[in-house]
C-alpha cells in the first residue's frame, strides 16, 4: 500500500516538473529477494526532488570554453545573444557606409589637386649659357646636371630647356637641322638620357621647346624640297618669282619678323620659299597633311624619351593665306618700295589664319596620348604673344569643350612700356579680366628674347619685381639669373674675338653667362673663355657669394619661393586688388574658410605712404610685416594707417580677420579666383562648395 502511493506521489511530482533522484534506488531484483522484512530496518525508498526548470536549466546550460558545436548553436539561437548579434552586424554595415558615403564626399567636394605645371615656378634655362662641363666655353647638357642642386636650393620643381636641337649655330638654335638629335654642342643623345634621370630622380620635371613653324636650310627636308623628291617637294611655302626678264620679284610685300623680303630665291628649284624668320629657316607647310604628321611623330618621340611637357613657339606663322595678297601698310602714304620693316605692315595674311588653331590643338591630342598614367600628365604651353590682341591670346586656352594649351605664355610684364604702380596694375588686370573662367594665369618677367629686368626698368626693381611675380595667383616664370639679378653685357664689354668667332653676340646680351662664383669667367667654365663674355659685375653679384647675405636678391626669392609653396592663399586663393597709383600696386591673397590675408603692398615709383585702414574697411590697425625686400623689416609691426614704402621696395603684410575682402561688396569687381577652394579648419582639408 506505501509502495503505491509512494509511486503515485513520484509520478505526481513528475507530471510537475519534478526531477528524480535515483542516487539511492534499488533495483527490483533485489527487492523481489527481499523475504524477510520485518526484523530489519525499512529500506528508503525512491524520491523525487521539485526544482524550478529555470534554474535548473541554468545549471545546466551555462557556456563554457571549448564547448562543441551543437551547444554553441543552442545558445546561439536565444535572444539575448541573437540580438546583441544581429544590433552588432547593422552598426558595422551602418559604419562602413558612413566611411563610404564620407570618402565619396570627401571626393566630390574636393576641390582638384594643383597640377604640378601649377604648384611650382617654372625655371627657364638657355642651356649655352648655363653650365660648361667641357671646358669649350659653350654650355652643356652635362653643365646642367650639375647645377641641378641650385633649382632644389630654389625650391623649384620645374625646369624649361630652350632649344637643344642639332641646328646651325648662326640661328643659335631656331631653325632646327634635326627634330631627333642633340646638337653636338650640348652633348649626345646619351647626355639627354642621363640628364632626364637626374631631373626625375629628384621629383623635378622638364619642359622642352619646340619651334614647329620652320627648320633650318640644312634639314634634309629642305634639301629633298628643293630638289622636288616626292613627297617632299611641297614640305615648304613655294612660289615662282622669276621674271621673264631674269630678275627676281617677291610675289607679294610680306616682310620677316627680322626686316626685308620674306620670301628667298632658291638657285636649285628656281623659285622663291616663303621664311617669316630668317632667310635660313624656311617655313613650313602645314596644310601638307605630311608635314603635320612629321611635327606628330617628333613629339611623340621627346614623349617616348620621358619629357614632361612641350612649349610650342612662333605657333602664329604656322598658317598663310592662299591668295597671297599684300598685307595692308600701317601707313599707306608711305611708297611700297620702301616697306622693309616688320612693324610697317598689319600683318593679316600671314600670322592667326583660320585653321591655325586646329593644328594645335592637334598637337594637345597627340600629348594626350601620353597623359592617361596617373601623375604624368605631360604640359603644353604656347608662345602666342599678339601683344595688342588680348582676345586672341586667350584663343590659345582653347574652349570649354576643346582643349588647346594649358596656358599661353604671358610677356605683358615684359611688354610694359613704362614702370609705375599702375602700369603694373594694368598689366596684371588686362590679363585677369580677359582668361578664360577656370583656366590658370601665368606670368614671365624674363627671356631669351628680351632685356633682363635690371636693364629693362633698373636694378632697384629687381626684388619688387619678383616679390610680384611669385605672389600673384598663377604659374611664375623665371629666367635663369633673374635670382640673383643679373644684367645684359654692355656690348663695351664684348671683345673684338667674341665679335669675329660669333657675330650675334652683341645682338642678345640678355644670353650671357650664368654667374656661378666670383672666380674667373664666373664659375661658368674652366676653359679659357667663354662664348659670351661674362658681365663686368660678376665678382658681386653671383650665386655663391649671395648665398651668404642675408639680405640678398637671391635669399629673398628663396624666401618668396618658400612662402608660396606653404601659403595655402598665395599657392590658389583669391586676388583682389586694393589700390594703385603712380608708384604703388597694393592687392591681397586670401583663401574661403581662412582667417588668415596676406596683403602686398609693392612700390614701382618713388617713395610712398599710403593708408590701407581708409581703403579696407575692418582692416586691422597694426599688421605685422612677413616678408620685405628689406629683410631687417621681416617681423615687425606697422600701422596700417601708415604704410610707407622706399623707391622698389616691397611688403609682404599678414593679419587675420573674419571678414575678407572678396566679399565685401566694394571690392566685387576687383577679385579673381583660378582655382576656387575653401579651407575646413575642423577636418584640415579643402572642399569646392563654399
Amino acid at each position: 500500500m506505501v509502495e503505491e502511493e509512494a509511486k503515485s506521489l513520484a509520478m505526481e511530482l513528475s507530471e510537475k516538473g519534478g526531477v528524480e533522484n535515483n542516487g539511492f534506488v534499488q533495483n527490483e531484483a533485489f527487492d523481489d529477494e527481499e523475504t524477510d522484512t520485518g526484523g530489519q530496518e525499512e529500506i528508503p525508498k525512491p524520491c523525487t526532488v521539485a526544482v524550478e526548470a529555470a534554474a535548473m536549466e541554468e545549471q545546466v546550460l551555462k557556456p563554457y570554453a571549448g564547448m562543441p558545436k551543437e551547444v554553441l548553436l543552442k545558445f546561439s539561437s536565444q535572444a539575448r545573444y541573437r540580438v546583441t548579434r544581429e544590433i552588432l552586424f547593422w552598426l558595422i554595415i551602418a559604419a562602413a557606409v558612413m566611411l563610404v558615403s564620407a570618402t565619396i564626399a570627401i571626393i566630390v567636394l574636393s576641390p582638384k589637386c594643383l597640377d604640378w605645371w601649377q604648384a611650382s615656378p617654372i625655371y627657364q634655362i638657355y642651356p649655352r649659357s648655363f653650365k660648361d662641363s667641357n671646358m669649350d666655353g659653350n654650355g652643356d647638357l652635362k653643365g646642367i646636371q650639375e647645377k641641378l642642386d641650385h633649382i632644389t636650393y630654389l625650391n623649384i620643381k620645374n625646369i624649361w630647356i630652350t632649344s637643344f636641337f642639332k641646328s646651325p649655330i648662326t640661328d643659335l638654335g631656331y631653325g632646327a637641322e634635326d627634330f631627333y638629335d642633340i646638337d653636338p654642342m650640348f652633348g649626345s643623345m646619351s647626355d639627354f638620357e642621363e640628364l632626364l634621370a637626374a631631373i626625375h630622380d629628384r621629383g623635378l620635371k622638364v619642359i622642352m621647346d619646340l619651334i614647329p613653324n620652320h627648320t633650318s636650310d640644312k634639314h634634309q627636308w629642305f634639301q629633298l624640297s628643293r630638289n622636288r623628291t616626292g613627297k617632299f617637294t611641297d614640305y615648304y611655302i613655294w612660289q615662282d618669282c622669276m621674271q621673264a626678264t631674269g630678275l627676281v620679284a617677291p610675289p607679294n610685300n610680306w616682310v620677316s619678323v627680322f626686316g626685308n623680303s620674306s620670301w628667298q630665291f632658291d638657285d636649285v628649284r628656281k623659285q622663291c620659299y616663303l621664311h617669316q624668320f630668317g632667310k635660313e629657316q624656311p617655313d613650313l607647310n602645314f596644310r601638307s597633311f605630311a608635314v603635320q604628321q612629321e611635327i606628330h611623330d617628333i613629339i611623340k618621340f621627346w614623349l617616348g624619351k620621358g619629357i614632361d611637357g612641350f612649349s610650342f613657339s612662333a605657333v602664329k606663322f604656322l598658317l598663310e593665306a592662299t591668295h597671297l595678297r599684300d598685307e595692308p601698310q600701317v601707313n599707306k602714304s608711305l611708297s611700297p618700295v620702301i616697306i622693309t620693316d616688320y612693324s610697317q605692315l598689319y600683318h593679316d595674311y600671314t600670322t592667326t589664319q583660320v585653321g591655325m588653331h586646329d593644328i594645335i590643338r592637334s598637337f594637345r591630342q597627340t600629348m594626350n596620348q601620353f597623359s592617361t598614367e596617373p601623375g604624368r600628365y605631360r604640359f603644353m604651353g604656347s608662345d602666342a604673344d599678339e601683344k595688342e590682341d588680348i582676345e586672341a591670346t586667350m584663343m590659345y586656352y582653347g574652349t570649354p569643350f576643346i582643349q588647346e594649351a594649358d596656358f599661353p605664355l604671358n610677356f605683358n610684364l615684359i611688354n610694359m612700356k613704362n614702370l609705375s604702380g599702375r602700369s603694373v596694375f594694368e598689366a596684371v588686370n588686362l590679363w585677369m579680366k580677359n582668361m578664360p573662367t577656370g583656366k590658370w594665369p601665368n606670368w614671365v618677367v624674363g627671356s631669351p628674347n628680351a632685356a633682363r629686368i635690371s636693364s629693362r626698368i633698373g636694378k632697384e626693381y629687381v626684388n619688387v619685381m619678383n616679390m610680384l611675380l611669385l605672389t600673384l595667383p598663377g604659374t611664375p616664370v623665371t629666367y635663369y639669373g633673374e635670382e640673383i639679378g643679373m644684367e645684359n653685357i654692355a656690348s663695351e664689354n664684348v671683345s673684338e674675338e667674341h665679335i669675329n668667332s660669333d657675330p650675334v653676340v652683341v645682338t642678345f646680351p640678355e644670353k650671357s653667362p650664368m654667374q656661378w662664383n666670383g672666380k674667373i669667367n664666373a664659375g661658368f667654365t674652366d676653359g679659357n673663355s667663354s662664348w659670351l663674355p661674362v658681365n663686368s659685375d660678376y665678382q658681386s653679384v653671383n650665386v655663391e657669394t649671395q648665398m651668404t647675405w642675408s639680405n640678398s636678391t637671391l635669399n629673398l626669392y628663396r624666401a618668396l619661393t618658400l612662402l608660396r609653396n606653404d601659403e595655402l592663399p598665395i599657392q590658389r586663393g583669391w586676388m583682389c586688388y586694393i589700390w594703385n597709383d603712380s608708384n604703388v600696386f597694393v592687392y591681397v591673397r586670401e583663401l574661403d574658410g581662412l582667417d588668415r590675408v596676406f596683403m602686398m603692398v609693392l612700390n614701382f615709383g618713388q617713395e610712398s605712404t599710403i593708408d590701407l585702414k581708409a581703403l579696407v574697411p575692418n582692416l586691422p590697425s597694426e599688421v605685422i610685416v612677413r616678408l620685405s625686400t628689406n629683410f631687417s623689416n621681416n617681423g615687425k609691426v606697422v600701422n596700417t594707417k601708415l604704410i610707407k614704402t622706399e623707391m622698389g621696395e616691397g611688403l609682404v603684410l599678414e593679419y587675420k580677420t573674419a571678414k575678407p575682402v572678396h566679399t565685401m561688396e566694394a571690392f566685387q569687381g576687383n577679385c579673381f579666383v583660378a582655382e576656387k577652394a575653401c579651407y575646413s579648419s575642423a577636418f584640415n582639408l579643402l572642399y569646392t562648395h563654399c
